[in-house]
């Protein structure tokens, strides 16, 4: 017997677990979004931001890693690449901070991300009865807010046996 056969008939406890699966789903999609955005030399995150800068032009650097749960020194590289493709101008605002802008390319270039988005999105919302889209959103968002506003302390909390 082959090695593929015998994963197949294997029995799957981690099929049940909710954690398991929204990973595994969150796998197949970003995959997908990532092969889509690499025709325009794009990367999810890189699309994430020039959406955001789009929707929030004179939006700062700060902001847009807050936004994303991207730490500050992960964020310096990929501002970097983005104003180096001309797609992002930056402005001083006051201090240190600079206001973000797309540039006439990051315009064009972000019409095409949200086309890309638009067509990724629809692959998968069609898999849900319209009548629960808006009710599995919710329930997702519920969950990255849980794990977003957990303390230190709630992470690190085991269950006890007894």
């Amino acid at each position: 017997m082959d090695i593929d056969a015998r994963t197949s008939k294997l029995n799957d406890p981690l099929e049940t677990l909710l954690g398991y699966q929204l990973r595994r789903a969150s796998n197949v999609m970003m995959a997908d979004l990532g092969s889509r955005l690499q025709a325009i030399e794009l990367r999810p995150v890189e699309a994430s931001i020039l959406t955001l800068i789009d929707a929030n032009p004179g939006c700062t650097q700060s902001d847009l890693g807050r936004s994303l749960g991207i730490q500050r020194a992960n964020m310096v590289p990929l501002m970097l690449g983005l104003t180096k493709a001309g797609l992002v101008d930056r402005a001083p605002v006051g201090g240190r901070s600079q206001a973000l802008r797309l540039t006439r390319t990051g315009m064009e270039r972000v019409e095409t991300v949200h086309a890309i988005i638009g067509a990724h999105e629809a692959r998968f919302l069609r898999l849900f009865a319209p009548e629960l889209r808006e009710a599995a959103l919710e329930v997702l968002r519920s969950i990255r807010q849980e794990g977003e506003g957990a303390s230190r302390e709630d992470k690190l909390e085991l269950p006890t046996g007894g």
